[in-house]
């Protein structure tokens, strides 16, 4: 998997706006989930930053969001420590 700072760095400053706008569970557009693949390296790197959420849309489709981690250092939220 790629290099999460890295990844974040190659996103343009309106995917992060947008993804920011959303807030930490937000769910990604397909735009946001090909940007996130093309800023990890092509089609399909970016698998693994973005997880299903566990819902599905009208149309029968899941949602994806951040996987937590990544959405952690987005928003600068503290990870629990066990």
């Amino acid at each position: 998997m790629a290099e999460i700072n890295a990844v974040l760095a190659r996103l343009t400053a309106a995917e992060l706006e947008e993804i920011q706008a959303l807030g930490p569970k937000g769910h990604l557009g397909r735009h946001l989930i090909d940007a996130l693949d093309r800023a990890a390296g092509g089609p399909g790197a970016g698998r693994g930053l973005y997880v299903l959420d566990g819902t599905v849309n009208n149309n029968g489709g899941q949602f994806h969001v951040l996987r937590n981690d990544i959405s952690d250092r987005l928003f600068n939220t503290p990870t629990a420590q066990n």
